[in-house]
């Protein structure tokens, strides 16, 4: 459906149509994929963190490491952090080389949730399924350009 139809408005011009056109779908896909972290309980910003441990698994990462690789980069790591310790999801303990660094590691726990939400991935990417996988490659390209 276009954008005029969805949200019942004009645009100035092709760039404002544009910016509203990306927010919006932006919103639409972020909305759905809440949905399915919902059903296990965890935010966007924890998921991310965990994949993020059980991606560079081979040893602890700190908090600056963790907080280069986030999507939501206004996000305070350290309090995700204690969230996901007290779920007893990560491991924290001191850095022997800088005792005002926490070390961070997925914990078994961790390691079990995501084996649970591994099926998010596929239905994640079904959100773009309308696309072709060209389609898709063209779209990234476009959205890296926006970004340079």
């Amino acid at each position: 459906m276009k954008i005029e139809d969805e949200i019942k408005g004009r645009f100035r011009n092709e760039y404002h149509k544009g910016m509203i056109n990306l927010t919006y779908t932006t919103n639409h896909l972020s909305y759905k994929f809440l949905q399915f972290l919902k059903r296990h309980d965890v935010t966007e910003q924890q998921y991310n963190i965990l994949r993020v441990l059980r991606g560079f698994n081979e040893g602890p990462s700190t908090i600056g490491f963790l907080k280069e690789r986030m999507l939501d980069k206004s996000s305070d790591v350290s309090r995700i952090i204690d969230k996901l310790y007290e779920r007893k999801l990560v491991e924290r303990s001191e850095n022997k080389e800088d005792r005002r660094q926490k070390d961070v590691r997925i914990s078994e726990d961790g390691l079990k949730l995501l084996s649970r939400m591994d099926c998010i991935e596929m239905e994640v990417d079904k959100l773009l399924k309308k696309l072709t996988e060209e389609e898709v490659v063209t779209l990234n390209k476009l959205l890296d350009k926006i970004r340079s």
